[in-house]
């Protein structure tokens, strides 16, 4: 008789096993962000035929603990010339790993866009700015490309957002589009949505 009033104890202690047992060992590994604390804007203007004229001019926004998880990181503000063309250029950098995410990101090319939104350059032919891809490897990335300056832009100040997706589907209609305000619609997730305040002289 009291080994059967042990039964049920002794069954509950093997139902626990059994459901610990069947749980994964292995950790579900989750695609995390890119932690950066500095993205600097190289712009160098080019003539008609897209030759580069003088040098490189750098506006930069940087937090030490990473632009989006930091309390306020510091922007400065990109200043342009009417009716003027620019070779642009995004570098990224993690200064807590001393990572250069730039070079992550061209070896993960099939995997991170750059967009560029703000009533800098949404508006279609009424945006102050347009935005072509000019990647040296082809993949749009948004690393490197042209930006056009109206002659005659509606605005002289401006919001300048650039977004960095990361795992998007690149081939979701629209995605092509460096403008495509919809871009969450291709899937990923964000490693930067910053925006900088522009002014247009």
């Amino acid at each position: 008789m009291k080994n059967l009033q042990k039964l049920p104890l002794y069954l509950l202690f093997v139902g626990l096993f059994a459901f610990a047992s069947c749980e994964s060992e292995d950790p579900v590994i989750e695609n995390e962000g890119e932690v950066i604390t500095d993205v600097t804007l190289a712009f160098t203007e080019l003539d008609e035929s897209g030759n580069p004229v003088g040098s490189a001019f750098e506006f930069t926004a940087a937090d030490p603990e990473g632009i989006e998880v930091g309390g306020a990181p510091t922007i400065e503000t990109v200043e342009l010339e009417a009716g003027k063309t620019y070779r642009m250029e995004i570098e990224v950098f993690n200064s807590i790993e001393n990572e250069d995410i730039t070079e992550e990101i061209l070896e993960e090319a099939d995997e991170h866009q750059f967009y560029f939104l703000g009533s800098a350059f949404v508006g279609g032919a009424s945006a102050p700015l347009s935005y072509t891809y000019d990647d040296a490897s082809g993949e749009l990335i948004g690393l490197r490309g042209t930006v056009t300056v109206s002659a005659s832009p509606g605005l002289n100040n401006a919001q300048m957002r650039v977004v960095l997706r990361h795992d998007l589907d690149k081939s979701f209609p629209g995605a092509d589009n460096p403008n495509f305000e919809n871009f969450v619609q291709a899937g990923g997730e964000s490693d930067l949505d910053i925006t900088f305040p522009l002014i247009l002289n």
